[in-house]
């Protein structure tokens, strides 16, 4: 668990400074270089490398003794694997899967159900954006130990991808979910077209793994909640599902939201609906636990700097008692600190904040809330969070 600090003035204590062993976001080549999440090959000495969704790290890869089979270069004896067969096209994929499994693609890859049409030259660099942000959610989903199953397995339970462009009517695709499907207009991989939607909506944040990141919430809302010990406290904090999804929608987009809503929620579109609070606020919980586990992973800390932020109490949390709570709060706390910083940083460029929203304490106990949930669901949040 954390070693929790103690605060010797109003400054949030940086809970994992000093820290020895992290989830890592950087490995090593066997030749020693530095290599990331999105290599496939080390630009030092030309070894193939591959991604481990099971063991969250990437590897230096040596050919095996089969065609199309490779063995780790540190762990020749841990079996053999296969490249993902998306590894040549526009979405570059480097994730490995176990040599036997049958198929061609890796657990990523397996979900989708349509890709871009390639037949239109813009097609291609988008799909490859679009495919590097969706490998970044499906590897923290595997990390949190939340259940991953392509509806090529599970059509009913499981997960799966369509990324659309304009049908033969001339009609828009609609980002948006259903049972399990997310559903992506290609044209979000377009940076000017989405800076231009973000500006029309009025939201202070739109990327293509936000994107990812809100629609796979309203997936797990209806794994995880729907019907379950936890639907109860869900309707509690973020209030009745039962509720008309259609006449909210157009409440909201009559007359927006509410003029106080930044005390209870973490955007303005979360006031929408109970279903849209969960899908924002599960957004922010993976924006913020994968953004913390990075910069803490490459050495980053605020805790020397002169941010005088007023730390979150633990009455602040769903349940101030739990074992994890104090883990969890110096998680969040961590937060605080590292967004001002990296704010700084990004007005430092004279970029837009890096972080432009604002966690008021109703939030902090949404988001506890949803932290136990995953913990329930996978056992492994915790584990994200641990010091030793």
């Amino acid at each position: 668990m954390f070693q929790f600090f103690e605060q010797l003035s109003t400054r949030i204590a940086a809970p994992f400074a000093g820290e020895s062993k992290r989830n890592s976001k950087v490995w090593q080549c066997h030749c020693g270089q530095s290599v990331f999440f999105r290599n496939s090959q080390c630009l030092a000495c030309s070894a193939a490398l591959g991604y481990l969704p099971e063991q969250s790290k990437i590897a230096a890869l040596e050919p095996g003794p089969d065609l199309h089979t490779w063995r780790l270069s540190d762990e020749p004896q841990a079996g053999l694997y296969r490249r993902c067969a998306n590894l040549d096209t526009s979405a570059a994929c480097n994730w490995l899967f176990p040599a036997h499994n049958s198929g061609e693609f890796c657990t990523a890859c397996s979900l989708n159900r349509t890709i871009p049409d390639l037949s239109v030259p813009e097609n291609a660099e988008r799909w490859r954006k679009i495919e590097i942000a969706k490998r970044r959610l499906v590897a923290q989903l595997i990390t949190l130990g939340l259940p991953v199953i392509p509806k090529s397995i599970d059509e009913e339970r499981g997960l799966a991808f369509e990324f659309l462009g304009v049908d033969l009517e001339g009609n828009l695709p609609t980002t948006g979910h259903a049972n399990g499907l997310i559903t992506l207009n290609v044209d979000e991989a377009d940076d000017a077209i989405r800076e231009k939607v973000r500006v029309q909506m009025h939201e202070p944040y739109r990327t293509l793994l936000g994107h990812f990141r809100h629609e796979v919430g309203h997936y797990y809302w209806d794994r995880l909640i729907a019907n379950t010990y936890w639907q109860d406290g869900f309707r509690h904090l973020f209030g009745d599902d039962r509720a008309s999804y259609a006449d909210a929608l157009d409440h909201h987009y009559q007359h927006g939201a509410p003029a106080d809503w930044q005390q209870r929620y973490v955007s303005a579109y979360a006031t929408m609906h109970p279903w849209e609070d969960w899908a924002e606020t599960w957004a922010h919980y993976l924006h913020m636990m994968d953004a913390v586990d990075t910069a803490l992973s490459l050495g980053m800390s605020a805790r020397d700097m002169d941010l005088d932020y007023q730390p979150f109490e633990l009455e602040t949390l769903y349940d101030p008692q739990h074992p994890g709570g104090p883990s969890f709060l110096a998680f969040v706390n961590a937060w605080i600190e590292l967004a001002g910083m990296l704010n700084e940083l990004s007005r430092a460029m004279g970029q837009p904040d890096f972080y432009p929203f604002v966690l008021p304490p109703a939030v902090i106990t949404k988001l506890h809330f949803i932290h136990l949930v995953i913990q329930g669901a996978g056992g492994k949040a915790d584990e994200v969070l641990q010091v030793q």
